[in-house]
């Protein structure tokens, strides 16, 4: 029996039009990235009998063709654009416009080996909102920077009253997004059952929830790494490098971080240990507390895929898993 190919079509995002480019053809279309082009592009894409679309993600501009094809049961595979420029390197391609870039991300999606599942669509808006309060904790920020070096009581009284009202903000629209993921029980439970670690209190619990719908489903490695929390090593011949973190999933990873704290030092019996016997070895602050978080990633992802409670005394098996 003959082998079944998979045709495979690149679509390069732009904010008014999508170009679109079929692997390994002259084959080229270009639609306006409004619903009516969308309908026109599946169209398009049924002529040709693609079965696989890849596209680069552009800032948002992206998530409403790529949801309308994922209705259509066609499978996508959304690159970041740092996979598309990698590729293009390997290729040693360095030409540029909006035709061939469509053509390139067509090349990388042939490529592909392993498509993963799509994502839950009930988390997009949940991702979008959770962004916006990440957002007003960064404004947060800058208005607390700005007090530190502000000498006017006038200015002063500005900031601060600024500061409260994002405050207020934001724990407003954190209460609304814990209701709507409360309207889904199977997402209650699971954001319940994260909750349930210690140092994983409900702000880290939601971005663990949205930001890794993988979570309780991966291997522990799997789950540092998608956080960019996995240490890789920096060898070449005699030498040994510094082992590093890098890339991942920036927001759920700040959010781990920012939980590491706290947790290492007042909530989590197993990260204080943790934290108390990598400074003992040596080790500086700050690698002491990326270990923390990963640790407490591998813990809630655990306890998940368990489908138990944390408990500070778990069972042996428990404890083999989370290790």
């Amino acid at each position: 029996m003959a082998k079944r190919i998979t045709i495979c079509a690149g679509i390069d995002t732009g904010k008014h039009r999508l170009d679109v480019a079929l692997a390994g053809s002259p084959e080229r279309t270009q639609v306006e990235n409004t619903p009516e082009g969308h309908a026109v592009l599946l169209e398009w894409l049924q002529h040709h009998k693609v079965r696989r679309v890849g596209i680069e993600a552009s800032g948002g501009y992206e998530q409403a063709v790529v949801a309308e094809l994922r209705r259509k049961r066609l499978v996508v595979v959304v690159f970041q654009p740092a996979q598309v420029r990698a590729y293009a390197e390997f290729l040693r391609q360095r030409a540029k416009n909006d035709k061939i870039d469509a053509a390139l991300i067509a090349a990388c999606t042939a490529a592909v080996k392993k498509i993963h599942p799509a994502p839950d669509p009930r988390l997009q808006p949940f991702a979008e909102h959770l962004t916006m309060i990440d957002q007003i904790t960064q404004d947060i920020a800058r208005l607390k920077n700005r007090l530190e070096s502000c000498r006017s009581e006038r200015f002063h009284k500005l900031w601060r009253e600024q500061i409260a009202l994002l405050a207020k903000h934001k724990r407003a629209e954190l209460k609304a997004l814990v209701v709507a993921i409360r309207k889904h029980r199977d997402l209650a439970v699971r954001l319940d059952l994260i909750e349930s670690v210690a140092g994983s209190g409900l702000p880290t619990a939601v971005a663990v929830l949205v930001r890794m719908p993988e979570i309780g489903q991966i291997t522990r490695e799997q789950a540092a790494a998608l956080a960019g929390l996995a240490p890789y090593d920096d060898d070449s011949g005699d030498r040994t490098g510094v082992r590093h973190i890098e890339g991942g999933r920036e927001r759920l990873r700040r959010a781990l971080y920012n939980a590491a704290l706290p947790a290492s030092f007042r909530w989590n019996p197993q990260l204080k240990a943790l934290y108390q016997r990598l400074i003992a070895a040596g080790k500086g602050h700050k690698p002491a507390l990326i270990a923390c978080a990963r640790k407490l990633l591998v813990i809630i992802n655990a306890v998940v895929a368990r489908g138990t409670s944390w408990s500070a005394d778990p069972p042996a098996t428990a404890r083999a898993s989370a290790t």
